[in-house]
C-alpha cells in the first residue's frame, strides 16, 4: 500500500502502511480481538431509499439465502473471524491516517461488531450503529455493546447528511446494487464526512473457482456458477466517482491462508458465512464424486511443498468524501503558472 487514504481539509499524510504478515496458516480455532465498547441509545431513523437512476439492478443475490447463510455463521463467527479480525484492525489503522475526530459512524455488514470495536478503540471515534442483514449477527453485536440492527445490505439506515463516518469490512460484495449504495452513502455523509471500506474483490478464490470448475465439466459435461462474481478495482473506482465520492481511492491487498486441505478451506467459507447465496442457483449441487476430483486437482495444482494448499484472497479497499466547499479540489486546465519545461533541468550535451 502506498498513499492508502486521499486527506480531505486539515488532515496530515497517511503514516507508513501496517506490516501484515503475507500468509496465514489456518488450523484451528482463532479468537476474535474486538472489545466491546460502551453501549449507546439511537432510534433507526427513516431509511434514504433513493435510487441512481430509474433502471432496476440486476438481482444476483438472494437476500434470504444470504440472510440464512450469516444467521447460521453467527454462533460460532469467532472460530472463523481471522479475516474480518485483520481486516478490522487494518481499516483503524488507515482511519488513524486521518488527523479528526468522527462523532457518529456506522458500520455497515458489522458482524459480531469487530470492526466498530476496533475504530471505537483508536479514540477518534465517539459513537457507532452497526448494521447487517442477518438478525443473529445483529443481536451478537447489540450484546458486544453497539447499537445495532437489521437490515438488508442495500440500505443505509440514516437521515440525509447525518454521519461523520460509514466504515464496512468485507459485507459489500454481497450487494446487488452497489451503485445505488454508493449513491445513499453519500447522501447520508455530513459534508466532509468518511467512507472507508474493504471488500472481497475480483480474484479471490481463483484457485477454488478453477478447481471446481474444471472437476465438474470433466465429469458432467458442464457446470454452473459455483463461486460469486466479484467486483475488481477499476470498478470500485469508477462507483466512488459516479456516487460524487471526492478524493476517490482504491487499492487492492492480496492476502494468501494456506490449508491443509480444500474441504478445512471450505469449511472456513461456511463458517464465515460466505456460502453461495445466487438468486438464481445452479440446477444440481456438487455431487462428493465432484468435490472429491476438486479435491484432488487443488492438491496437484495449488500445493507447496509441504503439501498445504493455498487460498487467495484479494481485499479491494476504498476510500472517498462526501464532497465539502473546503475540500482540496483540482485546478482548471491551463490555469498553471510555470512551465514544467522551466521545472525541469535540461541535461547538458556529451
Amino acid at each position: 500500500m502506498n498513499d492508502r487514504l486521499a486527506q480531505s481539509a486539515g488532515g496530515t499524510g497517511p503514516s507508513p502502511s501496517p506490516v501484515w504478515p503475507e500468509m496465514m496458516e489456518r488450523e484451528g480455532q482463532i479468537q476474535s480481538a474486538s472489545r466491546a465498547p460502551d453501549r449507546i441509545a439511537w432510534a433507526p431513523a427513516r431509511f434514504i431509499l433513493k435510487a441512481m437512476s430509474t433502471a432496476l439492478p440486476p438481482i444476483l443475490f438472494d437476500a434470504r439465502r444470504l440472510r440464512r447463510n450469516r444467521d447460521q455463521a453467527a454462533t460460532r463467527f469467532e472460530e472463523y473471524a481471522f479475516l474480518k479480525t485483520r481486516v478490522s484492525s487494518a481499516l483503524a489503522e488507515r482511519l488513524g491516517d486521518v488527523s479528526r475526530r468522527f462523532p457518529l459512524a456506522m458500520d455497515l455488514g458489522c458482524h459480531t461488531g469487530e470492526t466498530g470495536a476496533a475504530i471505537l478503540e483508536g479514540g477518534q471515534v465517539e459513537h457507532v450503529l452497526a448494521a447487517d442483514p442477518s438478525p443473529v449477527f445483529a443481536a451478537r453485536a447489540e450484546r458486544a455493546g453497539l447499537s445495532a440492527f437489521a437490515v438488508p445490505l442495500e440500505t443505509v439506515p440514516a437521515k440525509e447528511e447525518s454521519l461523520d463516518l460509514i466504515v464496512s469490512t468485507l459485507s459489500l460484495h454481497w450487494t446487488n446494487d452497489l451503485p445505488g449504495l454508493l449513491a445513499q452513502v453519500r447522501r447520508v455523509l455530513k459534508p466532509d464526512g468518511l467512507f472507508l471500506a474493504a471488500l472481497f474483490g475480483a480474484g479471490t478464490l481463483s484457485e477454488l473457482r478453477q478447481v471446481l470448475l474444471e472437476a465438474e465439466v470433466e465429469l458432467t459435461g458442464g457446470a454452473g456458477a459455483r463461486v460469486s462474481p466479484l467486483p475488481g478495482l477499476q470498478d470500485m473506482a469508477g462507483l466512488l466517482q459516479r456516487a460524487g465520492l471526492a478524493l476517490p481511492v482504491a487499492d487492492i491487498e492480496p492476502i494468501t491462508v494456506r490449508y491443509p486441505h480444500m474441504f478445512k478451506l471450505l469449511d472456513d467459507l461456511k463458517g464465515m458465512g460466505e456460502r453461495a447465496a445466487y438468486a438464481t442457483p445452479a440446477e444440481q449441487g456438487l455431487s462428493r464424486r465432484i468435490l472429491m476430483r476438486a479435491g484432488e486437482l487443488y492438491q496437484k495444482r495449488f500445493a507447496d511443498p509441504d503439501g498445504r494448499i493455498r487460498a487467495t484472497f484479494q481485499i479491494v479497499w476504498v476510500s472517498g468524501w462526501a464532497p465539502a466547499a473546503n475540500q482540496p479540489k483540482p485546478l482548471k486546465p491551463g490555469s498553471g503558472k510555470v512551465s514544467l519545461a522551466q521545472a525541469i533541468p535540461r541535461r547538458a550535451k556529451p
